[in-house]
């Protein structure tokens, strides 16, 4: 399987495979940081929107959001659940905004997507010029240095007759700045099974490195990856929430 099948050729089922992910509470929980830290703005931006479930949610706090991903079968998907936001085929790595955005955000560990460090560099400075002042951008990642191998989340779920199991893992060679992202999919209907898996290269790097990225661009404070509650990061977890606000450079 390619790449980005799930991506594209399987984007059906890109929803199933999320379907334990409590879009919900992630939402919420960012809105919160966003009262806390940001101004009291709406103009909202989802990083790699993916078929727009945070995007959802936000409209429906009042946001004026929209959303941005490089596969364009999400970004179909997208359109549909949120037929009133604009959408956009971009990157990341190089996008650009209509209007200065009060919040921009990252779920699901997708900041990894950019393709190395230089391009999540690039990431940072296109997030940091979209940004109103003071405006906030939020994103969750994993430091390289914590990741376990053996680590994978697996569920399953019933749909139109057949039966899914999903899973996903986390893997870093234990040098430089790569890491991946392993998925596989069984779809079971009746007494025949399909299998697909899937492997994404991911950009590595530990929180250190990262909070020195983000330093000259923004003020950072890192939370647990909690969304039921805002804890500081005790500096021990390998998954936080960056929450980061725009200064002038």
């Amino acid at each position: 399987m390619s790449t980005n099948a799930l991506y594209t050729d399987l984007s059906a089922y890109y929803d199933l495979m999320c379907a334990d992910i409590d879009y919900q509470a992630q939402s919420h929980s960012v809105r919160r940081l966003h009262q806390l830290f940001g101004t009291s703005g709406r103009n909202h931006l989802d990083l790699a929107c993916g078929t727009g479930p945070h995007v959802r949610h936000f409209l429906d706090f009042g946001y004026r959001s929209a959303g941005l991903d490089i596969n364009q079968p999400m970004l179909d998907i997208a359109q549909k659940r949120c037929p009133e936001a604009q959408f956009s085929r971009q990157d990341m790595a190089d996008f650009n905004a209509e209007q200065p955005l009060d919040l921009i955000t990252c779920f699901l560990y997708s900041i990894h997507y950019n393709a190395g460090l230089t391009k999540l560099r690039e990431c940072l400075a296109c997030v940091h010029a979209a940004l109103a002042e003071g405006g906030v951008f939020c994103f969750n990642a994993v430091d390289k240095d914590k990741i376990d191998n053996r680590s994978f989340v697996r569920h399953t779920v019933a749909h139109e007759g057949s039966h899914f199991a999903f899973g996903s893992g986390w893997y870093y060679s234990g040098d430089g700045d790569q890491q991946a992202l392993r998925l596989s999919i069984e779809k079971t209907t009746g007494e025949l099974t399909q299998a697909w898996h899937d492997e994404h290269p991911m950009v590595a790097l530990s929180f250190a490195e990262l909070q020195i990225l983000l330093e000259p661009y923004f003020e950072v404070q890192v939370f647990e990856h909690d969304y039921e509650k805002i804890t500081p990061w005790g500096g021990t977890s390998g998954n936080a929430l960056f929450v980061c606000v725009r200064h002038q450079v």
